[in-house]
């Protein structure tokens, strides 16, 4: 969901607009952005499950006792131990319950302000019948979560309007297992439901219906609170119940093990920078089912991406500009993706489309098809849309919306066959031949190049610039993982003097 665009903001706008500056008062007690709104989804959470308990028709008791009345009615002085009871009892349930509360903790160790927080979130019903409202005041909470500097919250959260297009371009249907191995906040999972409801199909069976409760949406994620905020997202759409026993997300390292669940459909946007970190060691993943070993977790991921899609799977997977031309196991996986899989579309998207404005990305489409009986390369053409011309290329103060990926979707075809499409100035298409003779299967292809110069030789500009954008990436990832190892320590209880749960055990 996207903000409304109105200079006059509707009540959910309003309502986030003032949860959301509560924050800067939590700040005095040394709660971070994310750490605040992954308290707010707590709260909301108990406040949502006891409305839920107390509706006169069809009432569902989603925890098993009024957990948010004894916390609401309990005097102010009692609510701050009440509150920390009750985190510690949700979190051994099984299922989403206890992903939403496992390794959580009082972030508002005043009582007085978590009185105050209480009040606000009571201020609005959370369990009305049309989810769009609700979900649109969380969605606004993690917008400016994300554009929120202090927090680098953005390597959690791929814009909503890029989100959009892609899930247009790919259409979702009721027979996908939709998949996001890096599933941050839940965007590609929400947006790929919202799509199914707005485009159910006649006909489809009881067990088809089923499924899409149960077994069509699934990702993974690092870091515990993202986790929470996810499901949390997850829950309000109505993707998921918060008292479901086999939760749609896992927590953990995504490029661990191979999979043993596919997907018909992976959507992603996985992590920037090169090392992946187990606490206390960084290494190259080494895994049977890769092409190649690498310490870039983008190639890793790509290859994850394949090892997940079953046979005639499609994808969609962001990745930064060195993917396209690094060598050495960069030539390999591109060699080998274009290879096994066909290859078709490349979405170049302007700098400061994420949060980390100095590093270029795109987006690969392609699929996989059985393999060639001939050994021919599946990959035939390679279509290239180049965004980075547009006119409306955000700024350090703007990034794009809806409208500005109009064209793109409308260039891709979505549904129709690939040779329908037409060429144009912004579009235009690669052979596989073509792509194979060039320098390390080098695919950071310029779609303004004159067609009978198309491989014009890397400039020394061009090295300097692919340079600077690996030395961002690096910073990024440095940034990243500095986020995980606090995550990691958080159990030893800095916060509030409180060991965490695990720490005792």
């Amino acid at each position: 969901m996207n903000p409304p665009n109105s200079s006059h903001p509707g009540p959910d706008q309003a309502l986030a607009k003032v949860l959301w500056s509560f924050a800067d008062v939590l700040r005095e007690d040394g709660a971070s952005g994310t750490e605040y709104v992954e308290q707010l989804a707590c709260l909301i959470l108990l406040k949502l499950a006891h409305e839920q308990s107390q509706r006169p028709l069809n009432p569902v008791d989603v925890i098993g006792y009024d957990a948010w009345g004894e916390i609401r009615w309990t005097d102010s002085q009692s609510q701050l131990l009440r509150y920390e009871q009750t985190l510690d009892r949700l979190a051994v349930r099984p299922g989403n319950l206890g992903l939403l509360f496992r390794k959580a903790q009082n972030r508002v160790p005043d009582p007085a302000k978590l009185s105050r927080l209480i009040d606000l979130v009571d201020l609005y019903q959370w369990s009305e019948d049309d989810s769009t409202s609700r979900s649109a005041v969380f969605e606004a909470l993690l917008a400016r979560l994300t554009a929120d500097p202090k927090t680098g919250a953005g390597q959690f959260f791929t814009p909503r309007p890029l989100v959009e297009a892609i899930v247009e371009c790919v259409q979702p249907g009721v027979d996908d297992t939709i998949i996001d191995p890096a599933c941050g906040t839940g965007g590609f999972l929400i947006k790929s439901f919202e799509y199914l409801v707005d485009h159910f199909p006649p006909g489809v069976t009881p067990a088809q219906r089923a499924r899409l409760d149960q077994g069509a949406f699934f990702g993974t994620e690092l870091v515990d609170t993202t986790a929470r905020l996810a499901t949390m997202n997850l829950v309000l759409h109505g993707v998921t119940r918060a008292d479901a026993a086999n939760s749609c997300i896992t927590v953990g390292d995504a490029l661990a093990q191979p999979p043993t669940q596919h997907a018909t459909l992976v959507l992603t946007t996985p992590p920037f920078g090169r090392r992946s970190v187990i606490i206390g060691d960084a290494y190259a993943y080494y895994r049977p089912d890769f092409w190649t070993e690498t310490g870039n977790r983008q190639l890793n991921f790509l290859q994850h991406v394949y090892s997940l899609l079953e046979t005639d799977g499609r994808a969609a997977v962001v990745v930064p500009d060195n993917v396209l031309f690094e060598g050495g196991a960069g030539e390999q996986v591109r060699r080998r993706l274009l290879a096994a899989c066909d290859v078709h579309t490349l979405l170049r998207l302007p700098a400061g489309v994420f949060y980390a404005t100095g590093v270029k990305t795109n987006v690969l489409f392609f699929d996989k098809p059985a393999p060639q009986l001939d050994g021919r390369p599946s990959t035939k053409q390679l279509w290239v849309y180049d965004l980075r011309s547009h006119s409306s290329a955000p700024t350090k103060t703007s990034t794009l919306g809806s409208c500005d990926y109009e064209d793109f979707v409308s260039a891709y075809r979505p549904g129709r066959p690939r040779n329908d499409r037409v060429e144009s100035p912004l579009f235009r298409s690669f052979s596989v031949e073509d792509l194979l003779a060039r320098d390390r299967i080098n695919l950071d292809l310029q779609v303004a190049d004159p067609p009978d110069e198309p491989f014009a030789p890397v400039e020394p500009e061009a090295d300097l610039h692919h340079m600077a954008q690996e030395i961002a990436s690096e910073l990024h990832s440095a940034l990243e993982e500095l986020n995980a190892v606090t995550e990691a320590l958080r159990p030893y209880g800095i916060h509030g003097g409180r060991p965490d749960r695990d720490s005792a055990k």
